[in-house]
């Protein structure tokens, strides 16, 4: 338990943060399996759910939810899928 009123905002801080980048990690996960998803069935939209999910993407990794280099790895990952299903 925090002893100073500090330590106190601190830990209402992190719970904020913590919920907020759940659910941006939660979106990832979401956008990207509708990404992969649409690769194997090779659907029409799979450049816009791609471009969703680079977004998504790259907003988390602005807001350092995520790892700038698992953003990038993340991205060329699915770069790389599309491409090769084209």
């Amino acid at each position: 338990m925090p002893n100073t009123s500090a330590a106190r905002k601190d830990l209402r801080q992190t719970a904020k943060r913590t919920v907020r980048n759940l659910a941006k990690k939660s979106k990832i996960r979401e956008l990207t399996k509708d990404a992969q998803k649409a690769i194997a069935e090779g659907s029409n939209d799979v450049k816009e759910l791609v471009i969703k999910a680079q977004k998504a993407l790259d907003k988390a990794g602005k807001a350092n939810a995520v790892h700038p280099n698992k953003v990038s790895r993340l991205k060329s990952r699915l770069q790389k899928a599309a491409a090769a299903k084209k």
